[in-house]
């Protein structure tokens, strides 16, 4: 065996071992959390009202409801926002300016969440609190929050889509008359629509698995919230909170709130990459 081969092995063997350790976790978690699924009825799981393990109860359709709810809170904050950054760093800003602000708002990607929490906690909470009433510990919190967090991975994957726009769809739309907004606008804008949908997508995923910002700022009550006011708890808060105490039915309890969260983050990360790769064949 040459050189080549050996080196290509080995560079398998550690793809396989990326590979494997998520097969593990997926085999781990669903060998916890399906036996109490089977036990309390799929049906009574998810859409079972009342969570209160030691008694018998194991719905999360609250948890679903608001995890939803703060995602796609988050998603009306932050995808205007990243979509204006991604567009004028692609389209309008120098390259002085572009090399600037975009390692800038990458940065962002790399703060811990627990800052975010705080941040959220001393300056937003207050704020509605003091503004718009109840105790600011809401939805409405959660969602501004991630919605900056979500910031660095729509704007960054949005700009990629633009910037692969080919030159010469500018350059037939400007020989047409129009300006550079109406081209960016009408040519441009569409051509990246599959990009940009992936992009928020994948914002999605990191914004409905988001924990340690979500429990300092949700006030995390097993309600499901009819008022962007209203306290919220969602799926991943409802393991990171009771996880340290459970046992016997209650733990599986929580490994098949995990499988749940499991599947539907695989579901948008799937529902993303096939909306990507039909965008590239293209």
């Amino acid at each position: 065996m040459n050189k080549e081969k050996i080196i290509g092995l080995i560079l398998m063997l550690i793809a396989l071992s990326s590979v494997s350790a998520l097969a593990l976790i997926t085999f781990f978690i669903f060998v916890e959390g399906v036996p109490i699924i089977y036990k309390v009825g799929l049906f009574n799981f998810i859409f079972g009202m009342k969570w209160a393990p030691t008694k018998g109860f194991f719905g999360i359709f609250p948890m679903i409801v608001g995890s939803f709810e703060v995602t796609f809170g988050a998603m009306i904050f932050g995808v205007p926002l990243a979509l204006a950054c991604s567009i004028y760093l692609a389209e309008f800003a120098s390259k002085k300016t572009r090399d600037i602000l975009k390692p800038a708002i990458e940065i962002l990607a790399g703060i811990p969440s627990v800052v975010y929490g705080f941040i959220g906690m001393t300056v937003i909470i207050p704020f509605i609190r003091d503004h718009l009433g109840g105790s600011g510990f809401s939805v409405l919190g959660c969602s501004i929050v991630l919605g900056i967090m979500v910031l660095p991975t729509i704007t960054s994957i949005s700009f990629d889509a633009i910037r692969s726009v080919p030159k010469r769809y500018r350059e037939a739309s400007l020989a047409l008359g129009a300006t550079k907004w109406q081209s960016v606008r009408m040519v441009v804008l569409p051509a990246a629509r599959s990009g940009i949908l992936a992009a928020v997508i994948l914002g999605m995923g990191r914004a409905i698995g988001e924990t340690m910002a979500v429990i300092m700022i949700a006030g995390n009550s097993l309600i499901i919230p009819v008022s962007p006011l209203e306290p919220v708890r969602t799926l991943t808060s409802n393991i990171a909170l009771e996880m340290g105490y459970a046992s016997g039915d209650h733990r599986q309890a929580l490994f098949a709130t995990g499988v749940v969260l499991f599947v539907i983050i695989m579901a948008l990360n799937t529902f993303a990459s096939h909306v990507a790769s039909r965008g590239v064949k293209r």
